[in-house]
Protein backbone atom coordinates (compact mmCIF):
# COMPACT_ATOMS: atom_id res chain seq x y z
CA UNK A 1 0.00 0.00 0.00
CA UNK A 2 1.06 3.28 -1.29
CA UNK A 3 1.57 5.58 2.19
CA UNK A 4 2.53 9.78 1.63
CA UNK A 5 2.80 11.50 4.78
CA UNK A 6 1.45 14.76 5.60
CA UNK A 7 3.89 17.53 5.17
CA UNK A 8 2.37 20.28 7.75
CA UNK A 9 0.47 20.63 10.85
CA UNK A 10 -2.40 21.61 9.22
CA UNK A 11 -2.72 18.93 6.78
CA UNK A 12 -2.63 16.22 9.53
CA UNK A 13 -5.16 18.62 11.60
CA UNK A 14 -7.41 18.44 8.53
CA UNK A 15 -7.17 14.31 7.77
CA UNK A 16 -7.03 13.37 11.00
CA UNK A 17 -10.76 14.44 12.14
CA UNK A 18 -12.16 16.79 8.05
CA UNK A 19 -15.39 17.27 9.91
CA UNK A 20 -14.52 18.26 13.79
CA UNK A 21 -14.79 21.72 15.27
CA UNK A 22 -11.72 22.41 16.54
CA UNK A 23 -10.91 23.55 19.92
CA UNK A 24 -14.26 23.00 21.22
CA UNK A 25 -14.71 24.55 24.87
CA UNK A 26 -15.98 23.28 27.69
CA UNK A 27 -19.73 23.38 27.85
CA UNK A 28 -22.76 21.59 27.96
CA UNK A 29 -23.12 17.57 29.15
CA UNK A 30 -22.15 15.58 26.12
CA UNK A 31 -22.84 12.34 28.08
CA UNK A 32 -24.81 11.59 31.13
CA UNK A 33 -24.72 8.92 33.65
CA UNK A 34 -27.76 8.68 36.03
CA UNK A 35 -28.08 5.93 39.08
CA UNK A 36 -26.20 3.74 36.75
CA UNK A 37 -26.13 0.20 38.40
CA UNK A 38 -24.13 -2.77 37.49
CA UNK A 39 -24.26 -6.16 39.58
CA UNK A 40 -23.22 -9.75 38.84
CA UNK A 41 -25.15 -11.76 40.98
CA UNK A 42 -25.21 -10.81 44.40
CA UNK A 43 -22.18 -8.76 43.97
CA UNK A 44 -22.91 -4.76 42.98
CA UNK A 45 -19.88 -3.64 40.97
CA UNK A 46 -21.29 -0.33 40.68
CA UNK A 47 -24.11 1.40 42.75
CA UNK A 48 -26.42 4.08 41.40
CA UNK A 49 -23.35 6.29 40.05
CA UNK A 50 -24.47 9.54 39.01
CA UNK A 51 -22.00 11.93 36.87
CA UNK A 52 -21.84 13.56 33.68
CA UNK A 53 -18.78 14.73 31.06
CA UNK A 54 -19.10 17.55 29.83
CA UNK A 55 -18.54 18.84 26.27
CA UNK A 56 -14.74 19.49 25.49
CA UNK A 57 -13.23 18.79 28.63
CA UNK A 58 -11.20 15.87 30.02
CA UNK A 59 -12.41 13.81 32.91
CA UNK A 60 -11.00 11.80 35.43
CA UNK A 61 -12.21 8.65 36.94
CA UNK A 62 -10.65 7.14 39.59
CA UNK A 63 -10.55 5.28 42.81
CA UNK A 64 -8.69 2.08 44.49
CA UNK A 65 -9.00 -1.29 42.82
CA UNK A 66 -11.86 -2.75 42.91
CA UNK A 67 -13.40 0.80 42.97
CA UNK A 68 -15.67 -0.15 39.48
CA UNK A 69 -13.72 2.41 37.14
CA UNK A 70 -13.63 -0.26 34.34
CA UNK A 71 -16.65 -1.50 35.06
CA UNK A 72 -18.09 1.78 34.35
CA UNK A 73 -16.94 2.23 31.26
CA UNK A 74 -17.67 -1.13 30.23
CA UNK A 75 -21.13 -0.14 30.76
CA UNK A 76 -20.93 2.97 28.65
CA UNK A 77 -19.27 1.03 26.07
CA UNK A 78 -21.68 -1.91 25.41
CA UNK A 79 -19.68 -4.33 27.19
CA UNK A 80 -21.87 -4.62 30.33
CA UNK A 81 -25.94 -3.93 30.70
CA UNK A 82 -26.73 -2.28 33.48
CA UNK A 83 -29.05 -3.75 36.01
CA UNK A 84 -30.81 -0.29 36.49
CA UNK A 85 -29.70 3.13 35.47
CA UNK A 86 -29.21 5.27 32.09
CA UNK A 87 -26.46 6.49 30.34
CA UNK A 88 -27.31 8.88 27.11
CA UNK A 89 -24.96 10.89 24.45
CA UNK A 90 -26.46 14.01 23.48
CA UNK A 91 -30.05 13.16 24.92
CA UNK A 92 -29.72 9.49 23.40
CA UNK A 93 -29.65 6.24 25.66
CA UNK A 94 -26.59 4.18 25.01
CA UNK A 95 -28.33 1.31 26.88
CA UNK A 96 -28.78 -2.01 24.93
CA UNK A 97 -27.02 -0.90 21.44
CA UNK A 98 -24.64 -3.03 20.50
CA UNK A 99 -20.81 -2.27 20.74
CA UNK A 100 -21.14 -1.29 17.28
CA UNK A 101 -23.70 0.98 17.16
CA UNK A 102 -22.45 2.72 20.29
CA UNK A 103 -19.05 3.46 18.42
CA UNK A 104 -21.20 4.85 15.63
CA UNK A 105 -22.68 7.14 18.15
CA UNK A 106 -19.52 8.08 18.86
CA UNK A 107 -17.82 6.17 21.77
CA UNK A 108 -14.30 4.62 21.35
CA UNK A 109 -11.91 3.63 24.16
CA UNK A 110 -8.86 1.63 24.83
CA UNK A 111 -8.19 -0.85 27.12
CA UNK A 112 -6.15 -1.57 29.95
CA UNK A 113 -4.51 -4.67 28.32
CA UNK A 114 -3.49 -3.65 24.59
CA UNK A 115 -5.67 -5.42 21.64
CA UNK A 116 -3.60 -4.90 18.83
CA UNK A 117 -3.89 -6.99 15.42
CA UNK A 118 0.26 -8.26 15.79
CA UNK A 119 0.33 -9.10 12.37
CA UNK A 120 -0.64 -6.22 10.87
CA UNK A 121 1.21 -3.45 10.54
CA UNK A 122 0.66 0.33 12.33
CA UNK A 123 -0.92 1.59 9.56
CA UNK A 124 -3.18 -1.35 9.16
CA UNK A 125 -4.25 -1.38 12.82
CA UNK A 126 -5.05 2.15 12.10
CA UNK A 127 -7.15 1.74 9.22
CA UNK A 128 -9.52 -0.85 10.95
CA UNK A 129 -10.88 1.88 13.24
CA UNK A 130 -11.70 3.89 9.84
CA UNK A 131 -13.23 0.81 8.56
CA UNK A 132 -16.05 1.82 11.37
CA UNK A 133 -17.22 5.07 9.64
CA UNK A 134 -16.98 3.74 5.64
CA UNK A 135 -20.46 3.14 4.11
CA UNK A 136 -18.68 0.64 0.80
CA UNK A 137 -20.89 -2.56 1.35
CA UNK A 138 -19.19 -5.96 1.11
CA UNK A 139 -20.14 -6.33 -2.50
CA UNK A 140 -18.51 -2.94 -3.52
CA UNK A 141 -15.57 -4.01 -1.74
CA UNK A 142 -14.92 -7.24 -3.55
CA UNK A 143 -15.81 -5.52 -6.92
CA UNK A 144 -13.46 -2.52 -6.28
CA UNK A 145 -16.10 0.57 -6.92
CA UNK A 146 -14.82 3.97 -7.54
CA UNK A 147 -16.48 4.43 -3.50
CA UNK A 148 -14.75 1.37 -2.25
CA UNK A 149 -11.26 2.97 -4.62
CA UNK A 150 -11.53 6.38 -2.96
CA UNK A 151 -12.49 5.68 0.78
CA UNK A 152 -9.63 3.15 0.63
CA UNK A 153 -7.10 6.00 -0.61
CA UNK A 154 -8.98 8.23 2.10
CA UNK A 155 -8.42 5.86 4.87
CA UNK A 156 -4.69 5.17 4.02
CA UNK A 157 -4.00 9.31 4.29
CA UNK A 158 -6.06 9.45 7.42
CA UNK A 159 -4.40 7.04 9.27
CA UNK A 160 -1.00 8.45 8.22
CA UNK A 161 -2.16 11.39 9.58
CA UNK A 162 -2.77 9.90 13.33
CA UNK A 163 0.23 7.89 13.23
CA UNK A 164 1.94 11.28 13.15
CA UNK A 165 -0.50 12.95 15.29
CA UNK A 166 0.55 10.15 18.01
CA UNK A 167 4.19 10.44 17.17
CA UNK A 168 4.78 6.97 15.82
CA UNK A 169 4.35 7.61 11.75
CA UNK A 170 7.84 6.16 11.00
CA UNK A 171 6.75 2.67 12.50
CA UNK A 172 3.78 2.75 9.94
CA UNK A 173 4.84 -0.08 7.75
CA UNK A 174 6.13 -2.23 11.35
CA UNK A 175 3.93 -5.12 12.50
CA UNK A 176 2.30 -3.79 15.69
CA UNK A 177 3.38 -6.60 17.65
CA UNK A 178 6.87 -5.34 17.46
CA UNK A 179 6.91 -2.29 18.50
CA UNK A 180 7.79 -1.02 21.53
CA UNK A 181 4.96 -1.11 24.56
CA UNK A 182 4.72 2.91 24.61
CA UNK A 183 4.43 2.90 20.82
CA UNK A 184 1.76 0.03 21.19
CA UNK A 185 0.32 2.18 23.71
CA UNK A 186 0.33 4.86 21.35
CA UNK A 187 -0.75 2.79 17.98
CA UNK A 188 -4.03 2.23 20.33
CA UNK A 189 -4.96 5.58 21.01
CA UNK A 190 -4.48 6.38 16.82
CA UNK A 191 -7.02 3.46 16.62
CA UNK A 192 -9.59 4.48 18.90
CA UNK A 193 -9.34 8.17 17.30
CA UNK A 194 -9.78 7.43 13.85
CA UNK A 195 -13.50 5.97 14.61
CA UNK A 196 -13.98 9.74 14.88
CA UNK A 197 -15.46 9.59 18.37
CA UNK A 198 -17.27 12.44 20.06
CA UNK A 199 -16.01 11.21 23.80
CA UNK A 200 -12.27 9.22 23.36
CA UNK A 201 -12.17 6.66 26.84
CA UNK A 202 -8.79 6.04 27.82
CA UNK A 203 -8.50 3.09 29.92
CA UNK A 204 -4.79 2.93 32.32
CA UNK A 205 -2.84 4.80 29.52
CA UNK A 206 0.15 5.23 31.19
CA UNK A 207 0.49 1.90 32.76
CA UNK A 208 4.41 0.58 31.93
CA UNK A 209 4.94 3.92 31.41
CA UNK A 210 8.82 5.39 32.63
CA UNK A 211 8.38 9.32 33.75
CA UNK A 212 9.18 10.56 30.67
CA UNK A 213 6.52 9.19 28.60
CA UNK A 214 4.28 9.86 31.13
CA UNK A 215 5.02 13.83 30.43
CA UNK A 216 4.68 12.99 26.93
CA UNK A 217 1.31 11.11 26.94
CA UNK A 218 0.27 14.23 28.76
CA UNK A 219 1.17 16.37 26.40
CA UNK A 220 -0.56 14.34 23.80
CA UNK A 221 -3.95 14.01 26.01
CA UNK A 222 -3.85 17.69 26.02
CA UNK A 223 -3.30 17.90 22.23
CA UNK A 224 -6.38 15.40 22.02
CA UNK A 225 -8.60 17.83 23.91
CA UNK A 226 -7.61 20.75 22.26
CA UNK A 227 -8.13 18.91 18.48
CA UNK A 228 -11.84 18.80 19.97
CA UNK A 229 -12.28 15.83 21.70
CA UNK A 230 -14.06 15.15 24.80
CA UNK A 231 -11.60 12.56 27.26
CA UNK A 232 -12.45 10.00 29.79
CA UNK A 233 -9.27 8.92 31.69
CA UNK A 234 -9.02 5.99 34.30
CA UNK A 235 -5.56 6.50 35.84
CA UNK A 236 -3.83 5.62 38.57
CA UNK A 237 -0.92 7.59 38.36
CA UNK A 238 -2.16 10.92 40.07
CA UNK A 239 0.40 13.10 39.03
CA UNK A 240 -0.42 12.22 35.74
CA UNK A 241 -4.24 12.68 36.98
CA UNK A 242 -3.71 15.97 38.76
CA UNK A 243 -1.67 17.54 36.01
CA UNK A 244 -4.25 16.64 32.97
CA UNK A 245 -7.53 16.57 33.86
CA UNK A 246 -9.97 19.49 34.01
CA UNK A 247 -12.72 17.68 36.78
CA UNK A 248 -12.39 14.34 38.51
CA UNK A 249 -15.00 11.87 39.70
CA UNK A 250 -14.16 9.15 42.41
CA UNK A 251 -15.29 6.03 42.98
CA UNK A 252 -15.15 3.72 46.05
CA UNK A 253 -16.78 0.39 46.06
CA UNK A 254 -18.85 0.95 43.16
CA UNK A 255 -19.95 4.54 44.97
CA UNK A 256 -19.53 7.80 43.64
CA UNK A 257 -17.84 9.76 46.46
CA UNK A 258 -16.38 12.85 45.47
CA UNK A 259 -16.87 14.86 42.10
CA UNK A 260 -14.66 18.20 41.34
CA UNK A 261 -11.69 20.26 40.32
CA UNK A 262 -7.79 18.62 40.86
CA UNK A 263 -7.37 20.56 43.59
CA UNK A 264 -10.89 20.24 45.49
CA UNK A 265 -10.06 16.66 45.18
CA UNK A 266 -6.84 16.78 46.49
CA UNK A 267 -8.11 18.27 49.73
CA UNK A 268 -11.29 15.95 49.58
CA UNK A 269 -10.85 14.04 53.20
CA UNK A 270 -13.37 11.21 51.87
CA UNK A 271 -10.72 10.96 48.81
CA UNK A 272 -7.35 11.46 50.89
CA UNK A 273 -9.06 8.46 53.46
CA UNK A 274 -10.41 6.16 50.58
CA UNK A 275 -7.35 6.67 47.65
CA UNK A 276 -4.61 9.67 48.12
CA UNK A 277 -4.00 9.26 52.38
CA UNK A 278 -0.43 8.11 51.58
CA UNK A 279 2.53 9.67 50.01
CA UNK A 280 3.64 7.84 46.67
CA UNK A 281 7.94 9.07 46.58
CA UNK A 282 7.36 8.52 43.32
CA UNK A 283 4.60 10.83 42.31
CA UNK A 284 4.81 13.27 45.36
CA UNK A 285 0.61 13.44 45.55
CA UNK A 286 -0.74 12.66 49.02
Amino acid sequence: MEVNQPVSDEEIAELVAPDRDIAVAVGEPLVELTELTVQFGGLTALDHVTFDIKRGEILGLIGPNGAGKTTCFNAMTGVYKPSHGTVTMEGKSLVGKKKHAITRAGVARTFQNIRLFGEMTALENVVVGLDARHRTSVPGAIFRTPRHIREERESIDRGMALLEFVGIADKATSPSRSLPYGYQRRLEIARALATDPKLLCLDEPAAGFNPAEKEELMELIRQIRTDGYTVLLIEHDMKLVMGVTDRIVVLEFGRKIADDIPTKIQQDPAVIAAYLGVEDDDDGVA
